[in-house]
């Protein structure tokens, strides 16, 4: 239970710009190693442009169905799901501890918002150069965002995630510490997201999320 424990004893609470949590090691090492070896597609590579979103599989139609030659589709975003589960059976067990009650309920105390209907998501990230994220609010089905980061190439602090006032002026990063991140519950004036940085390697995360839609893993 390394996440709830890193909630219950590893973890900080700060109110500015908006209320959120930051949390060392609340990976387990096994969990560590599947988000470093998660195989995912490099879009540079492909001449294809970061945009400031996350939505940059939503490219030309070969990138994302495959080739008809027999080609793979290439894979730029990658959700743990009951079907590659058996690719992640660390990362499995993580949503395991999202789905108890002990640790839903716990967080649901601590943002205050019920999550006992909720559904849980996480992706595995692994940003390349070139990535930004224009400052943003996540969407109300996103009961809670969560960044984990996963930092195996000595990449600077300050790729961490952009913190933002309500006029949008950068307030703070959280820095892009090997097993650590954050967490907060969506809301108006949550802005967040990265300002162009030089990624060296690559920005490894997990990204994790209570939601109201439908995913695989709903909460016990």
């Amino acid at each position: 239970m390394a996440f709830l424990n890193s909630i219950l004893k590893n973890s900080s609470n700060h109110k500015t710009p908006f209320e959120h949590w930051e949390l060392n090691q609340p990976l387990t090492d096994g969990q560590v190693q599947e988000i470093v070896n998660a195989d995912i597609a490099n879009p540079i590579e492909h001449n294809l442009n970061y945009d400031g979103t996350r939505a940059i599989d939503g490219g030309e139609g070969k990138f994302r169905e495959g080739i008809s030659d027999g080609g793979k589709a290439l894979k730029f975003r990658c959700f743990v799901t009951k079907e590659n589960s058996n690719q992640f059976p660390n990362l499995v067990e993580f949503i395991k501890e999202l789905q108890n009650p002990s640790t839903y309920k716990k967080i649901s105390e601590m943002i205050n918002k019920d999550l006992s209907n909720s559904y849980v998501r996480v992706e595995v990230i692994c940003d390349r150069k070139g990535f930004w994220l224009k400052p943003h609010c996540d969407i109300k089905e996103k009961l809670m965002s969560c960044l984990l980061f996963v930092n195996k190439h000595n990449e600077k602090e300050d790729l961490g995630t952009d913190f933002y006032d309500e006029n949008l002026k950068l307030a703070k990063t959280v820095p892009y510490k090997d097993n650590y991140g954050y967490f907060f519950s969506s809301g108006p004036n949550t802005w967040h997201g990265m300002e162009k940085k030089e990624i060296v390697k690559e920005r490894r995360c997990l990204q994790v999320n209570y939601v109201t839609f439908k995913t695989d893993w709903k909460v016990n």
